[in-house]
């Protein structure tokens, strides 16, 4: 992945009057990754793991046989 280190700070690329958000919350971490098809928010939280608010489930290989 080569995706630049950016603070823990959402900023705007206009000049609003709204101030930045903060990502950061106790207890969960929160990641923005601007894609090719837009910004994505991804959230860890008690080790499950949110894209766009949706909780993503592990993968589980299956069984050989």
């Amino acid at each position: 992945m080569n995706a630049p280190l950016l603070p823990e700070i959402l900023t705007r690329l206009t000049d609003e009057p709204q101030v930045p958000l903060p990502l950061a919350a106790e207890g969960v971490q929160r990641h923005v990754w601007h894609g090719r098809f837009g910004p994505i928010l991804v959230e860890v939280a008690g080790g499950q793991v949110y894209v766009n608010g949706q909780r993503v489930e592990p993968f589980t290989p299956p069984a050989p046989g």
